[in-house]
């Protein structure tokens, strides 16, 4: 068994019509980093909930290291929480706030200088020890409340979106050092987020929800390159993955408005013989303008006008109407483009994705949705 397991976990709340979380099965090694993310509502905080024992499992068994946890109380599950709101006391300082949860343990004194020493040193919150909450800025809160969490050496913790009140900038260096602190302890994570950017640069594995039930659970390359449906290849990647209606006959992929393009032999192979209506999708960096591509695949070159354009610095993001619906390509800096610009383009053929046009199940990852991850 390993460390976590999560065997068909629902919850209901009383009152509702249906699970907010549905047959939720995930088993978790011990070391890893795990990050739950999915839209609002979809189920993730309130199975972080059910594994701190915040809310009651309605509904299948919850292991902690072979032990089964349903009826055990919060204190006694051996968890460190993170919330999104940091919960400092704002009369205590930083260096009280930490200590104050082994005080409660009945921790020794000298025991508690040293944890508390090691986890100011290690955040590099020695200069604010002595400051209290209201005195620090957000980043400075949030590693103390880190901190509050550390010190008590537990074997899980669990993270509820806790740098979704930080700025931007701020978020892209909490992240590293919440990553770095992560590798130091060696201690399990999990970790709550609506940022699929988070998830990706952060997590060993990640576990996509939606309307409470796993849509896919894998490493962050595995999800965006093989994307088990059309929710998680959309919500996974930014910008979003462009997604058009078309027909497939032989070798031929026909869009809405007319323009077809040729499928070579590989792509052909994955279909396995399906043919008829279904969605394409492909991403915004495999949509390529520049000459060596498009006398590479010159026998599939399209066109569109180009409506408008973010320049992002490292690339540019280009916005056209093709296919009936709106596209964007990302491409590089170099290539620049003005709005009403006449535009050539070509789909790389490797990259391209099929979804089933009724179930979005993708036609080359056959795995069945969520219920049998683990």
């Amino acid at each position: 068994m390993s460390f976590i397991e999560l065997k068909n976990v629902c919850k209901k709340y009383a009152g509702a019509e249906k699970n907010s979380v549905t047959d939720f099965n995930l088993s978790i090694e011990e070391g890893e980093f795990i990050a739950f993310v999915g839209p609002s509502g979809c189920g993730k905080s309130t199975t972080l909930r059910m594994i701190a024992g915040f809310e009651e499992i309605t509904g299948g068994d919850f292991y902690i290291d072979g032990k089964r946890m349903n009826t055990v109380l919060p204190r006694d599950r051996g968890i460190s929480m993170v919330f999104q709101n940091y919960a400092l006391y704002p009369h205590m300082t930083v260096e009280k706030n930490i200590s104050y949860g082994l005080k409660n343990m009945k921790v020794p004194a000298d025991e508690i200088k040293k944890k508390v020493d090691w986890a100011i040193d290690i955040l590099g919150l020695s200069e604010y020890r002595y400051r209290k909450p209201k005195n620090l800025s957000g980043g400075q809160r949030q590693r103390v409340a880190l901190g509050r969490a550390i010190v008590k050496d537990q074997k899980l913790f669990l993270m509820d979106e806790p740098l979704s009140n930080l700025d931007a900038k701020l978020r892209v260096s909490m992240r590293s050092e919440i990553s770095k602190l992560h590798r130091e302890l060696g201690s399990t994570t999990i970790y709550v987020t609506h940022d699929q950017v988070e998830a990706m640069t952060m997590a060993d594995r990640i576990v996509i929800m939606k309307d409470g039930v796993i849509q896919q659970v894998g490493k962050p390359m595995e999800l965006y390159e093989h994307p088990a449906n059309k929710f998680v290849a959309g919500f996974i990647g930014s910008p979003q993955m462009n997604f058009y209606n078309v027909n497939v006959k032989g070798d031929t992929v026909t869009f809405e408005n007319g323009n077809s393009i040729k499928l070579p032999d590989s792509v052909i192979s994955k279909l396995a013989g399906r043919q008829g209506e279904m969605i394409l999708g492909i991403r915004g960096e495999d949509i390529k303008l520049d000459p060596q591509n498009l006398d590479l695949y010159k026998n599939n070159k399209m066109s569109a006008t180009v409506d408008s354009i973010e320049v992002m610095g490292n690339e540019n993001n280009l916005y056209f109407s093709f296919g009936g619906t709106a596209t964007v390509a990302r491409v590089s800096k170099y290539e620049i483009s003005q709005a009403g610009d006449e535009i050539e383009f070509v789909f790389i053929p490797s990259r391209i994705h099929f979804f089933d046009k009724q179930t979005e199940e993708s036609l080359f990852n056959r795995r069945t949705l969520c219920r049998k991850f683990i």
